[in-house]
């Protein structure tokens, strides 16, 4: 092996499961790379009625009051056509014979009843909308809760932009259905049931002959859910594509660049947006059939309505008052078709983001929460440590493939145990199992005699805290990145923590001292003084175990110099795994491990292996070679 650096590497560092080399790990089965193939979750059955009713369900006297305002505006809205029949029939002859109060009666009546309806749908507006914004913000917050619940292993799976497209695109459909479709569908069944009794009261034939009109209607609607339905869904996955490649080629700009990627990134963005385009259209399409279709039967069923009735009346066994009220009912039954459609349009695709939301609320930590927890035994002695110990651990991914054969692993407290091996060893694996970011599929790993299982997410985070390669940093301030590890901590206990990691000289340095803002990812501070202020969290954590994930491998010489300083740090007196790409962080462990395969194949003290003749003597030969 040759190096550039004075340092030998072992293979990358990267184990995220089983590789294809490993014969006791086979590569599982890849999921799709098209992103079309990738984005349903499986829901329950009714689980989008079941979360729209969970939503609307604290606030049903709000929901009641605001349908009660509803019923009575119809009721003032459809008083209008019965004062117009009224008025042709009695207030015109009256007025005749110079009595005016029957005209008067029906000018106030109607002045009253639009006025009333007018007041009551600004009622109803007011207290849907709130009710809609307080439905939309507890559906954002439980999709962030509950995506922040759910396991490593999820997240791996799931993108970050579908999560994005779950909490913004699909609760926007959300919002529409709520602010405008369910008013549409409310006010369309209270005019059909109201204008059909109304037709039936004023006069039989005509009001038989227009509830029968109905079936074709339904029959229209019917068809029009069944193909919106696969419109929406389509169009729900492909905004979701687009905003996933965006997200990831935004991520990703630095290697986009570096690599010239921007052609066929373009390329395949506009793929995915000429689908979206393209199922957008076909969701418009369906509406376009479905408003065109309706349209021709209700205007045909008005029209011979209009012609049988006038017939009646010249034959005079249908008063014209009747006729004209008939004809108003007739189109304010009708008029509502178009509404309907824009409800159905709304429902469906409210329907196909319901559904993705329901299928991602409906999955469950692969680590859930123990319903009786365990504190974890006081710390013997002054020092921090505790034990760890892995008893017949086995561990393979739901897709298949063992990662970790059955093994045993004790490591005492206080010590500080290093993990080498080529990608696909395992290591990583190990490090999530100790951190419980993944149960084991059979066995136990034990802190002073205590199941993981057993401790609350909490008692575990305070006992067990992984450093990792990324050192991620929130935006935000310095001392609020570390106040992450305990966030009640003073100032003073902040900066301590950091005086005694060495960040503390960089952190002075800035612009405005630990109240700098490191802005998104921690960009405006070097990788280097990004791991110093990851270790300054975790020391002021004060864990009794510290996994270091690779906490050193994509940093420079000076800057690995300066993290090994700190390590030696926030190492001592706890129980550590170290998961080492470098052999010269393996020089501060007690102990190496040696794994191939998910087993551990060598196993000692890193002078005693040095020494041996076994693999790990041949990479620290190597390294000191490269040296020379």
């Amino acid at each position: 092996m040759t190096t550039t650096t004075d340092d030998a590497s072992l293979p990358s560092a990267e184990d995220d499961g089983p590789r294809k080399k490993s014969p006791a790990a086979p590569e599982p089965r890849r999921r799709s790379d098209d992103p079309f193939d990738q984005d349903d979750l499986p829901a329950p059955p009714r689980a989008t009625l079941t979360l729209l009713f969970s939503l609307l369900a604290p606030m049903r006297g709000r929901v009641a009051v605001t349908a009660l305002l509803l019923v009575v505006q119809q009721v003032a809205m459809q008083a209008g056509p019965l004062l117009v029949a009224y008025a042709i029939d009695s207030g015109v002859p009256a007025f005749r014979d110079h009595d005016y109060g029957p005209l008067v009666a029906v000018a106030v009546g109607y002045a009253v009843c639009s006025v009333g309806a007018g007041v009551l749908q600004y009622g109803f507006i007011r207290a849907a909308a709130r009710i809609n914004q307080d439905v939309l913000l507890e559906l954002r917050g439980r999709i962030f809760r509950h995506a922040q619940a759910l396991s490593v292993d999820f997240h791996e799976r799931y993108t970050s932009g579908r999560l994005i497209s779950r909490s913004t695109t699909d609760v926007e459909s959300l919002r529409e259905l709520l602010s405008e479709g369910l008013q549409e569908l409310i006010g369309v069944v209270l005019s059909f049931v109201s204008i059909a009794l109304v037709l039936l009261w004023l006069d039989l034939g005509i009001g038989a002959i227009a509830t029968l009109s109905f079936v074709p209607l339904y029959l229209m609607v019917r068809m029009y859910r069944r193909r919106a339905s696969v419109a929406f869904t389509a169009r729900s996955t492909a905004i979701a594509a687009v905003i996933v490649k965006f997200a990831e080629t935004m991520n990703g700009i630095r290697p986009v660049q570096a690599f010239r990627r921007e052609r066929s990134n373009d390329a395949a963005f506009t793929e995915l947006n000429t689908r979206h385009e393209r199922s957008n259209g076909d969701a418009i399409l369906e509406m376009a059939r479905y408003v065109v279709g309706s349209r021709l039967i209700a205007n045909t069923a008005v029209a011979g309505m209009v012609l049988w009735g006038a017939y009646r009346v010249a034959e005079g066994t249908l008063a014209l008052g009747v006729l004209a009220a008939a004809v108003l009912y007739l189109r304010r039954l009708y008029d509502p078709i178009d509404r309907l459609g824009m409800f159905l349009n709304s429902y469906e695709s409210a329907a196909a983001s319901l559904t993705k939301i329901a299928g991602l609320l409906a999955q469950t930590p692969n680590v859930p929460e123990t319903d009786r927890p365990t504190e974890l035994p006081p710390r013997s002695g002054d020092l921090p440590g505790r034990e760890v110990v892995f008893d017949e651990v086995r561990f393979a991914y739901r897709t298949g493939g063992e990662v970790l054969p059955a093994f045993d692993l004790r490591i005492p407290a206080g010590r500080t145990v290093a993990v080498v091996g080529s990608t696909g060893a395992g290591k990583s694996t190990l490090a999530k199992l100790l951190a419980r970011f993944y149960d084991p599929t059979e066995g136990r790993v034990l802190l002073d005699g205590t199941d993981l299982r057993d401790l609350s997410t909490a008692e575990l985070r305070r006992g067990v805290v992984m450093v990792t390669q990324e050192a991620f940093l929130f935006s935000g301030t310095v001392a609020e990145n570390i106040a992450i590890g305990r966030p009640d901590a003073t100032r003073e206990e902040i900066e301590h923590a950091a005086k005694a990691i060495g960040a503390h000289d960089f952190i002075a340095a800035l612009p405005d001292g630990y109240d700098t803002d490191v802005r998104k990812r921690g960009g405006r501070i070097s990788a280097g003084q990004r791991q110093l202020v990851a270790f300054a969290r975790a020391l002021l954590a004060n864990p009794s175990v510290l996994i270091l994930d690779e906490a050193t491998s994509s940093l420079d010489i000076p800057g690995e110099r300066a993290v090994q300083r700190a390590m030696d740090t926030v190492l001592h007196g706890r129980t550590a795994v170290v998961i080492a790409h470098r052999l010269s962080t393996v020089e501060i462990a007690d102990r190496v491990l040696v794994m191939e395969h998910g087993r551990i194949v060598e196993d000692g003290a890193p002078a005693e292996l040095i020494g041996g003749t076994g693999r790990f003597a041949g990479l620290h030969r190597t390294w000191r070679d490269s040296l020379s």
